[in-house]
């Protein structure tokens, strides 16, 4: 078993349940899927950077990315409905916990000037939401390595029903999340 379920599992839920009174342990919210995306605006011009993108997205899940589609026209951003505007991957259940595990406990830590998650990255209903300018942080990629530097989104969605209730599930998960 993974060590952040393992934690899950005999921290988290105890704490949860005290705090906010759940009777049952399944009733304490958890994650539930983790959404890996980045944008290949620059493909316009360069076909070779969709590719770039792919495999950096591998490197980093170990699973392969679905390519998103333009649903719409925009002839402002010269992008024509059916064109590859993005790469996504989500990861659920252990590959989940093992790519939260690297990023809280070796991504995060490499950032440069990194002082914490801002609270407000967390939304209403619960769900943080991490943006990266710079996909170098991760183990995986080597920086000698990489051609284009690009970003990539990072949305964890969790079952819990308030922004309270959220941000007290990622801090006992261990997330860096500044202090009020």
């Amino acid at each position: 078993m993974n060590k952040l379920k393992e934690q899950y599992i005999k921290k988290v839920i105890p704490a949860m349940k005290e705090k906010f009174g759940y009777k049952n342990d399944l009733a304490v919210p958890s994650m539930t899927k983790v959404t890996i995306n980045s944008g290949v605006g620059q493909a316009l011009k360069d076909d070779k950077f969709i590719d770039m993108v792919v495999s950096t997205l591998t490197r980093i899940t170990g699973q392969k990315p679905v390519l998103t589609k333009a649903k719409k026209s925009i002839s402002a951003f010269k992008i024509r409905a059916g064109m590859t505007v993005g790469a996504m991957v989500v990861l659920r259940g252990g590959r989940m916990y093992d790519f939260i595990d690297k990023l809280v406990n070796v991504s995060l830590p490499r950032v440069r000037d990194f002082q914490g998650l801002e609270r407000k990255s967390v939304d209403q209903s619960g769900n943080l939401t991490i943006g990266f300018k710079e996909n170098v942080m991760f183990p995986e990629i080597k920086s000698d390595e990489v051609e284009r530097i690009h970003g990539l989104e990072i949305s964890i969605t969790s079952n819990a029903e308030s922004y309270d209730q959220g941000v007290e599930l990622f801090s006992l998960l261990g997330f860096p999340l500044k202090k009020k």
